[in-house]
């Protein structure tokens, strides 16, 4: 009989295997599951080398799955100010202040989650506004969800696009009457300019433009930019998660995972895009296959393509079929006409590379959803399991399109008004008849499909107990706005085997079974008997990433 690794005992596993629920003891030995039961059918996997792991009766879950986030960027980040929660001029001013004032932001000092209402209602943010915060040092606040950017006068100079400059169809360097910029930079490739000027010259974000560095990195920066990522999977580790789906990618990013993986090993195992971009040829796709072959391993994968098609509600940008409210003429936009990406989707479908896409606006889902069928309809039905990623707004009659395509809806628990965010000013903008069918969690899952749950990290907080949270307890915008809270093992699910499924590793992770890979997450105490609205005051206890303990808290 093998020798365990790791056991884990009296503790309240919940394994998400319909055949085996639920256990008290697993064993674990080289990445994978031994064993899953009593603490009695452990004694034959124990040897004096077993390193044995009291859980005190609290849960013991499969390895949190986040099937969205941007690593390098939220790596970035951590070091970034964050004014999530911050809000009126005198509050922002201050913590910009004290940070301006211990000089560890050369180039631009960028601060993190600003609220598009963070200085009051109906005040719009503009370079006057954030020269009288920090007039003399280049300064940009980062909309919490990374499409808006809000620029000072002296990073604008700095940047070069005081005066504008011409950026691609969906991006803007918004221009006032007086034809300079007014602060207001919409979408990456307007506010790139910016991000170049912080000290890793916005390498992180160079994967969410589908671009590799202009010039190859020198060792000092490619140094720096492995800490970061480290970092950032370091902090995932503390959080649970042993998978995560990336969505944004380029070889540059994958070759330093890949330098991470062979020096030391991954403590967390990642999954990365080809970004395919508006006006690409389809002999760009040719990167993709590329990376699928060079990247393929349980540790770390390159297999699907990401795209955008819209941007998003708070700025307008969201693609829908209707005007925003408030503002006539104004319904957003997507990226790709429907005949360039019905070829895309043709094209990926047909190399067997899944598909993900960005898609908030209720035409923008429509819009993808045609691809998806173009494709099948071109290709013949497989098993492709192409994604949407957010689905905030669905028109009623694209519902059953999911469970007929066989498509994921991949969603963010925390990004729905009413749970980690106030209703407004989504509510307003886009009406009590559309919120309906917005963040349509249940409704969805209802009509067949399959979810799978995620953070889009740094965008949202990361911490999975959070979003779980936000899963269950989440109230209706009106009266009579549908309930769409989740189970708890729902809930659970979105972040574990859902997660799997939807990167077609349902049999291997996911899932506390014999022969499954030992991604394994020891919580602080006993998630069943912990109230929904206090589940995200639960920690992380241990954290076991292909055998390997990647976190323990309380260990140095």
């Amino acid at each position: 009989m093998a020798t365990a690794d790791v056991i884990i005992e009296n503790a309240s596993i919940l394994t998400m295997d319909p055949d085996n629920p639920r256990a008290d003891a697993i064993a674990l030995a080289g990445g994978t599951i031994l064993a899953v039961g009593s603490r009695g059918d452990m004694a034959g996997f124990a040897a004096p080398s077993t390193r044995r792991i009291d859980a005190a009766g609290a849960s013991v879950l499969p390895g949190f799955i986040d099937s969205h986030i941007h690593l390098f960027a939220g790596g970035a980040q951590l070091r970034s100010l964050s004014l999530a929660g911050v809000t009126g001029f005198e509050a922002i001013a201050k913590a910009v202040r004290e940070r301006a004032v211990k000089k560890i932001d050369p180039g631009v000092l960028v601060a993190e989650q600003a609220a598009y209402q963070m200085f009051g209602d109906g005040e719009t943010i503009t370079r006057q506004l954030l020269d009288r915060i920090l007039p003399d040092y280049p300064l940009a606040l980062f909309a919490g969800d990374h499409h808006t950017m809000w620029a000072n006068t002296a990073a604008l100079e700095a940047g070069g696009i005081l005066h504008g400059r011409q950026t691609p169809a969906g991006s803007e360097i918004v221009v006032g009457p007086d034809g300079l910029a007014t602060g207001e930079l919409r979408e990456f490739e307007a506010f790139a300019p910016i991000t170049d000027l912080t000290p890793t010259g916005g390498r992180e974000m160079l994967g969410l433009m589908g671009h590799e560095p202009k010039s190859p990195p020198n060792a000092a920066q490619r140094a720096a930019d492995i800490g970061i990522i480290k970092q950032g999977l370091a902090y995932c580790a503390s959080l649970g998660v042993t998978s995560f789906h990336n969505m944004d990618g380029n070889f540059y990013q994958l070759e330093l995972l890949e330098e991470i993986d062979r020096s030391e090993g991954l403590i967390v195992r990642g999954r990365v895009p080809f970004r395919m971009l508006p006006g690409m040829a389809l002999s760009e796709l040719d990167k993709a296959v590329e990376m699928r072959r060079r990247w393929r391993s349980d540790r770390l994968t390159a297999d699907f393509v990401k795209m955008f098609m819209d941007g998003v509600i708070e700025s307008t940008t969201a693609d829908m079929f209707e005007d925003y409210n408030g503002t006539p003429g104004v319904s957003g936009f997507s990226y790709f006409e429907q005949d360039e990406f019905d070829a895309i989707s043709i094209e990926c479908d047909r190399l067997g590379l899944q598909i993900a896409v960005h898609a908030i606006g209720d035409a923008a889902v429509n819009r993808t959803l045609n691809g998806y069928q173009a494709a099948r309809r071109s290709n013949g039905p497989r098993d492709s399991r192409h994604r949407i990623e957010h689905i905030e707004m669905l028109s009623p009659s694209d519902l059953p399109r999911f469970a007929e395509l066989g498509v994921i809806a991949s969603m963010q628990p925390t990004h729905a008004p009413g749970g980690a965010y106030p209703i407004e000013p989504i509510l307003s903008m886009v009406g009590r008849e559309r919120m309906k069918t917005g963040y349509a969690w249940r409704t969805i899952r209802q009509s067949g499909a399959r979810l799978a749950f995620s953070s889009d990290w740094p965008v949202a907080p990361l911490d999975p107990l959070l979003g779980i949270r936000t899963a269950l307890v989440r109230q209706p915008a009106f009266e009579g706005d549908p309930d769409e809270r989740q189970s708890l093992m729902d809930s659970l699910a979105g972040f574990t085997i859902d997660g799997a499924f939807s990167e077609f590793q349902e049999t291997r992770k996911g899932i506390l079974k014999p022969g499954a890979m030992a991604d394994v997450v020891v919580l602080s105490g006993d998630i069943e008997s912990t109230p929904p609205g206090d589940v995200d005051t639960l920690k992380v206890a241990a954290t076991i990433c292909d055998g390997r303990i990647t976190y323990e808290r309380g260990a140095t």
